[in-house]
């Protein structure tokens, strides 16, 4: 299907797209990989045993729907009928001419699209004066035309900007960058725009987000005691590999084995903290050796999610039932993360923090911060020794070198960060647990190796990480770039070509534009893994810089915005809400690294947070206002206003988030206290800032925060509100107060009614739905 089409049966049918769907979610989970659960031995996801003589009879006979018995027993009466009548999913009767139009047409059955190694496809022709700007918008320009289908003209200066700082910087446009752009007459005025957010410090913070979210990053070891652990250092590496454009492939290698490199650094061993994301448990009734089962089963699934796009997890106690993944696979991917350090009870972690091998490491900005102190402790070190032993003045320089030393221990001290890191040890056992139980011990003894039907690792000693990790970006792997890719293109157009982020096997969706894909796979490893290139590459695309302004026309035949005929709207995640607030308002702290930090979060949530018992105590002075991807991250209580607006516990790898619509995000934006607080900042530029006359006061505020001049009708029901507002408070002075009490920055020294009227503007304002949509 794609936008709604019907498979008739004079047109050519295609596996991956029209036949894989049905036979994936209606006859697989009896007839499929999983030997414990197949019915009548018959295996419809294998095409040999599907056409294979069975005494009289095959299930399929390529191009005879006739003589194929599967046709007769979709269309038999309900006691012979398949999937049998008390099945719950049952086949529609456009499913059945389908299956019997690919029968008719020979049932070719291509391998599964995401197992075979991506190639580079031929940039296919379109209508002469078409506006492609590189071979992107060719093939998505190629299916438009073969659906009569017009594309979108491209979107305006100011939207594009706005677009294109979220999508690479997750910041908006300021004032004068935006004024620069529009004034800008040059011809490569956008291309220059790119290059500068590509540029911009701000783009690992953005890109850590999505990173984040995969690994399953937390200051918190989840499960109920959910104790605080010491891993931030790993995020900066995150955020500065995405800002250096460190290649993808070292990214990924240093990440799961950085230990295991010849000679292991700060950096690398700091990345290998990715192993130690999991979750792990300190409470005193757990049996160590299940939760070592359940450490091992959760770095199959997030290893196999992270970097193969698979549910390889689905492995773990049976063969998986709809992908070529076996038992016998998951144990033998288990088995490269059996050298890492670790208990499966940390007894007494709650109270000591610690939490298996750790490493300091001093904040980068550390060295800066000495420089100066240290050039003063040398001049007074040499300074001592011209001085006698018992003179009042060496007696006055050594109290000061003391002094200045104990400057120097609080200084490293508090710019030094503990951080988890891998250690590796002797390789415990691993075997398959029949059924995932940790007690059974009858299953055989596994060795680590990649999923069978992906290939085999062959190296002249027992595989480790390391060989797991450069078998994974090699070529001979066909999933990871192609997994990688559909993540950038998601994070551009806010969907994969295959909406399933996290799952390309025959569960996933086909994707929209397989050519595209592939060839994007192949332009990625070609440029040497550049995520930077790629993203560059997606954002001058006559395809990205389209409207999203939907058409009626549209909303018939593509629903979806498959086929990528326009750009696409929705609402920014939780992380850039707040960083969007604190930009307008100019509360925005904008250094890049460092510890997580606790924005304003309601009293008592902690209330149930057990061993040890904990009180959240919201940060004060320039913490209070760092960017979202700083926040402390409570895997059980995670913060209301990230839970609000989606963001994940991240217990387990988030390659996609939800984006619900729902009141509750409403109620946020008017009473959370940090966006209470930024609005009567906001509030207060715009007293000092902006014109003294209401309606362009307005204005002015619609300006900053959606980057447009308002509508005559929004000026008017703002001036309206602020006059209704003073209106009420007029009098109530000390209610008035008691809003702009809100939050720990300065309320300013005018009248407080004004300002809370003006603020209540603003709370407005921030629930406009361009302020909180990205376009």
């Amino acid at each position: 299907m794609m936008g709604g089409r019907v498979v008739g049966a004079d047109q050519a049918v295609q596996f991956d797209r029209d036949i894989l769907p049905i036979l994936a979610d209606k006859c697989y989970a009896c007839h499929g990989p999983d030997a414990s659960q197949r019915a009548a031995e018959l295996r419809l996801d294998d095409a040999g045993d599907a056409v294979r003589d069975r005494g009289g009879y095959q299930v399929i006979v390529p191009g005879n729907p006739e003589d194929s018995e599967l046709v007769r027993r979709i269309w038999a009466e309900p006691d012979e009928q398949m999937p049998p009548a008390d099945y719950r999913k049952q086949l529609t009767a456009r499913e059945r001419r389908v299956l019997v139009a690919w029968i008719r047409q020979g049932a070719e059955r291509p391998a599964h699209w995401a197992y075979m190694p991506p190639r580079r496809h031929p940039i296919p022709p379109i209508s002469e004066g078409t506006a492609a700007r590189n071979f992107i918008d060719a093939f998505v320009l190629a299916q438009l035309q073969e659906r009569g289908i017009r594309a979108n003209p491209p979107a305006d200066r100011r939207t594009l900007l706005r677009r294109l700082s979220w999508d690479l910087i997750g910041l908006p446009p300021t004032d004068q960058e935006l004024a620069h752009f529009l004034h800008n007459a040059s011809a490569d005025a956008y291309e220059m725009e790119v290059d500068r957010l590509l540029q911009s410090p701000h783009f690992g913070e953005r890109m850590a987000v999505l990173w984040l979210d995969l690994v399953r990053y937390a200051d918190t070891v989840g499960y109920h005691g959910d104790q605080n652990v010491s891993i931030s250092p790993y995020r900066d590496y995150v955020i500065h590999a995405f800002n250096s454009n460190k290649p993808w492939d070292q990214f990924t290698v240093e990440q799961l084995a950085g230990d295991l490199l010849p000679e292991p650094s700060v950096e690398t061993l700091v990345a290998s903290g990715y192993n130690r994301l999991g979750m792990m448990s300190a409470e005193g009734g757990v049996q160590p050796e299940e939760y070592l089962a359940k450490y091992a089963a959760d770095r199959v699934r997030n290893a196999g999610t992270v970097w193969l796009g698979s549910t390889l997890g689905c492995a773990e106690c049976h063969d998986h039932k709809f992908d070529p993944f076996t038992t016998h696979d998951f144990y033998s991917f288990a088995a490269f993360f059996a050298d890492i350090k670790e208990q499966g009870l940390y007894a007494g972690a709650h109270n000591t923090g610690k939490w298996g091998p750790s490493l300091d490491v001093p904040d980068p900005q550390l060295p800066a911060l000495l420089a100066s102190l240290d050039l003063e402790l040398d001049a007074l070190r040499t300074q001592l020794q011209r001085h006698s032993d018992e003179s009042a003045e060496r007696q006055e320089v050594a109290k000061r070198i003391e002094a200045l030393e104990a400057q120097r221990k609080t200084l490293v001290a508090e710019h030094t960060r503990s951080t988890l890191i891998t250690e590796t040890v002797t390789p415990r056992e691993m075997r398959v647990l029949p059924r995932g139980n940790w007690m059974d011990k009858s299953g055989e003894v596994v060795t680590p190796q990649i999923p069978q039907f992906l290939g085999r690792l062959q190296p002249s000693h027992r595989a480790t990480r390391l060989d797991l990790a450069r078998w994974i970006v090699s070529r001979d792997n066909p999933l990871t770039a192609r997994v990688m890719v559909n993540r950038l293109w998601k994070l551009m157009f806010g969907r994969g070509l295959s909406k399933t982020l996290d799952d390309v096997g025959s569960q996933g969706e086909v994707p929209s534009h397989p050519e595209l894909l592939d060839t994007l796979a192949v332009e990625f490893m070609d440029s040497g893994w550049d995520v930077k290139y790629m993203l560059k590459l997606i954002a001058t695309s006559a395809t990205y810089q389209q409207s999203s302004q939907p058409r009626p026309e549209l909303e018939a035949v593509d629903p979806y915005n498959r086929l990528l005929a326009r750009q696409s709207r929705y609402r920014l995640d939780a992380e850039f809400l707040r960083d969007n607030a604190l930009s307008v308002s100019g509360l925005l702290v904008r250094v890049v690294g460092g510890r997580s930090v606790k924005p304003y979060q309601p009293p008592g949530l902690y209330e149930h947070l057990n061993f040890p018992k904990r009180v959240y105590e919201a940060d004060v002075g320039a913490d209070q206002y760092r960017r979202g991807v700083y926040t402390h991250w409570q895997r059980q209580f995670l913060h209301p206003a990230l839970k609000a607006f989606d963001a994940p516990s991240r217990e387990e790898c988030t390659a996609q988030r939800p984006r619900s619509n729902t009141p509750l995000g409403a109620l946020v934006l008017l009473n959370d206290p940090s966006y209470i607080e930024a609005a009567r900042r906001f509030a207060l530029r715009a007293l000092s800032d902006a014109p003294r006359e209401a309606a362009s006061r307005a204005d002015w505020m619609v300006r900053q925060a959606v980057g447009r001049p308002a509508e005559p009708e929004e000026i008017a029901i703002l001036v309206d509100l602020a006059q209704a507002e003073m209106n009420d408070l007029s009098g109530r002075t000390a209610d008035a107060q008691q809003l702009l009490a809100v939050g720990q920055a300065p309320a300013g020294a005018g009248d407080p009614v004004e300002l809370a009227a003006w603020t209540a503007v603003a709370r407005a304002i921030f629930n406009m739905h361009e302020f909180v949509t990205r376009n």
